[in-house]
């Protein structure tokens, strides 16, 4: 997607990092109680695929890639950003059943059928074409294999990618802008997509897939606990314990399970 900040040129490396996180997310550099959390979903919802050959589409630095090879067959972490593949490859470079590759989401280097088990972790929103990508998920995975995705929630109260305001971008989270109609919220956030869970449904309307599991789930609150514990913790397990009633729709993320039929 197009940006429409231009960096400081007083202050050109902090804004180029500022950049990358508006245009790519950041993704995990630390490995905590969130983390953990979502890995074991992950194990969870792939049952005995994940000995077979996963791809995680869109891996970051590599901390996915590093926690899944334990149980993997054989993974693949693939990564647009030349930085960051860089770093990844840094990480998983001692595993023998782990390789990083660089490429986008949307032309996936694979064969059909090549997977049993694909990750798409907070990476389908950050896609120039999300459809094209969810396409290309399901053609290189095998019939019965499972995709598992995490996506941003449009009824989260805040937006965790930042925005734009004024042609600067502002990061961090920014409350109630996903309450905005959608082109009042898109003009604010043009460089990150939220969803809706009809949205996702569309993105697989059309593609040989059954949903097995779809539902919203909390964020860890790691940073908060890292400065208040007691009350980080108390609020993590409010939050979380809300993923089972009425008020799961203003969870952080979608977590959904997807079986190619």
């Amino acid at each position: 997607m197009t940006s429409t900040h231009s960096p400081d040129p007083k202050n050109s490396e902090p804004q180029r990092d500022l950049e990358k996180a508006a245009q790519c997310g950041e993704p995990s550099y630390v490995w905590r109680a969130g983390q953990q959390r979502r890995l074991k979903l992950i194990l969870e919802a792939a049952g005995e695929r994940v000995q077979g050959e996963v791809l995680e589409n869109g891996c970051g630095v590599g901390m996915y890639v590093e926690h899944l090879a334990p149980y993997a067959g054989k993974i693949t972490g693939l990564e647009y950003e030349p930085e960051r593949t860089r770093q990844a490859k840094e990480l998983v470079s001692s595993l023998a059943n782990a390789r990083i590759i660089r490429a986008a989401g949307e032309n996936l280097p694979f064969p059909t059928g090549t997977f049993s088990l694909i990750l798409s972790h907070e990476v389908l929103e950050h896609v120039h074409d999300d459809q094209r990508a969810a396409n290309e998920m399901v053609r290189a995975l095998k019939p019965g294999g499972r995709i598992v995705l995490f996506a941003p929630n449009r009824g989260y109260p805040f937006e965790t990618h930042g925005i734009y305001w004024r042609g600067h971008y502002h990061f961090g989270n920014i409350p109630l802008v996903n309450y905005l109609p959608r082109q009042w919220r898109d003009r604010l956030a043009p460089h990150v997509r939220i969803y809706t869970r009809h949205d996702l449904e569309k993105l697989f309307l059309h593609l040989p897939v059954r949903i097995v599991e779809q539902r919203v789930i909390y964020g860890a609150y790691d940073n908060i606990i890292a400065r208040f514990p007691a009350i980080g913790k108390a609020l993590r397990a409010i939050l979380q314990g809300l993923e089972s009633s009425p008020l799961r729709g203003l969870g952080l993320s979608h977590f959904w399970v997807i079986e190619k039929t």
